[in-house]
């Protein structure tokens, strides 16, 4: 371990283990990020001399944050959509990981596009609104949805073949 990281770790690990408590209510969850703070700051190539380390953490942290606050929200969502199923169409334990983890990936790839862009889609997709409807909703002409679905389509569609 570097010893940049090491003495960041060694000064403020408590630190920042402290107020992920304060932000999750959770002693369990706040370790884990806590850890995955130190694990990311870890695996950055070069750690430039950190003037502010608690700000440098605290970013870092907020967006792990985030993350970890938008997995939350697709999978509460996710099983709001399942009780509402009968018994017998219900998913298994194992389907119901397999779709979370789809979800996510699906999130991961739709994070990176502009707001209307993944909007349009996502209404288009999930909700199966028509481009004139989108476009009343959203304040724009039918053809700014129609090149933003086309746009997120082909985001969506680069990002798989790229593996």
């Amino acid at each position: 371990m570097p010893q940049e990281v090491h003495s960041l770790y060694l000064d403020h690990h408590g630190w920042l283990q402290g107020w992920l408590r304060h932000k999750l209510g959770c002693a369990h969850q706040a370790a884990d990020l806590a850890h995955d703070v130190f694990l990311r700051v870890l695996l950055r190539r070069e750690l430039a001399p950190v003037r502010e380390p608690r700000a440098y953490l605290t970013t870092v942290a907020r967006g792990l944050l985030i993350d970890h606050w938008r997995r939350q929200d697709l999978e509460r969502a996710w099983l709001e959509a399942l009780a509402v199923l009968p018994e017998p169409v219900s998913p298994s334990p194992e389907e119901r990981q397999l779709a979370v983890e789809l979800l996510l990936q699906i999130d991961a790839m739709l994070a990176d596009l502009r707001a209307p862009v993944r909007t349009a889609f996502l209404l288009a997709q999930l909700e199966g609104a028509c481009y004139d409807d989108i476009a009343s909703r959203l304040g724009v002409t039918r053809r700014s949805v129609e090149r933003y679905v086309a746009e997120a389509l082909f985001h969506c569609y680069s990002l798989r073949h790229a593996c």
